[in-house]
């Protein structure tokens, strides 16, 4: 197992990903792992850009639309199922690919996570109350309290870190921040790490691109019938929470479409600010040809050996 190699693929939303995936995939002969936690969702599918028929027929995908909006899932579950999908995987094939923009599930499947105890889910209940009722600020200020060090480099406006990092330190009397950077599983594969990137005004011009398409291809009849279950934890993300405010006659259909594409912009941002975090990445331009970065990965592939 260990001349093994996954090829990752990240960048921020819009960029390309699925595309570069599949050419990847098809230059080597291989499939798909998919990381992006919101393509999970079987219920879920313009909003999340979920890859097209002709996409997902081009090149085999796993954990693409696995699971249920009512489902509980999480990171760890998709580091279980991501590794034993891998292994199985890897023994018909040399190279696998993973596409995906979350960073966090893919560090899982890199790296392994970070062991934190079982917490008390009344602790969880109690913080979501918090969150329904008063918005983020008191519990962003709980945080910055408790755990000053993991405050500072958090995606503070992100309310499932926020309530996660503040139910370790309430369950445990400990620092979140504490558990982090821990001991990793080893991994018995390689990696080569692969970056989509372009000047941000282009990210930003292909998202309200993107945003515009999702609307015309139906996306408000989408969000009209998720919108009895729009209280489910999976539902409340860019491109549904905007427009079930809309459905609410809280605000008019142009501010919300202007709204997800500010959301998504800033979501880009946080993915960007993720990954440029990590030295393993090798970057390219999102406009640089298929043929060019195949046989890059090919090089790679022969240093590893």
């Amino acid at each position: 197992m260990n001349n093994k190699i996954l090829i990752s693929v990240v960048g921020p939303t819009a960029i390309g990903k699925t595309a570069l995936g599949i050419h990847i995939a098809n230059y080597f002969d291989t499939e798909i792992i998919s990381a992006d936690s919101r393509q999970f969702f079987k219920e879920m599918n313009i909003g999340t850009a979920v890859p097209s028929p002709e996409e997902l027929s081009a090149a085999k995908h796993h954990f693409i639309q696995q699971i249920s909006i009512e489902d509980q899932y999480s990171v760890g579950d998709f580091e279980k199922e991501a590794i034993s999908k891998l292994t199985e995987l890897f023994l018909n094939h040399d190279v696998v690919v993973m596409v995906g923009g979350s960073g966090l599930y893919i560090k899982s499947v890199i790296e392994g996570l970070d062991n934190f105890p079982d917490i008390n889910p009344e602790i969880r209940k109690k913080l979501n109350k918090i969150l329904a009722k008063e918005g983020l600020q008191p519990l962003q200020r709980k945080l910055q309290n408790l755990d000053p060090e993991y405050y500072a480099n958090a995606d503070i406006e992100n309310p499932h870190r926020i309530i996660r990092a503040l139910e370790i330190c309430i369950g445990t009397g400990k620092k979140f921040s504490s558990f982090r950077n821990q001991k990793k599983s080893q991994r018995n594969f390689k990696t080569i790490e692969i970056g989509l990137t372009a000047d941000r005004q282009i990210i930003y011009d292909r998202i309200n691109q993107r945003v515009d398409l999702m609307m015309q291809a139906g996306l408000l009849e989408e969000a009209k019938n998720l919108y009895p279950k729009k209280h489910l934890n999976a539902l409340n993300t860019v491109g549904y929470k905007e427009l079930f405010s809309y459905l609410d006659n809280e605000i008019e259909l142009d501010f919300a479409i202007s709204e997800i594409k500010k959301n998504t912009r800033r979501f880009a941002k946080r993915q960007l600010t993720w990954f440029r975090k990590n030295d393993n990445i090798h970057w390219f331009d999102y406009k640089s040809k298929p043929e060019d970065i195949n046989a890059f990965i090919s090089e790679e592939i022969k240093k590893l050996h």
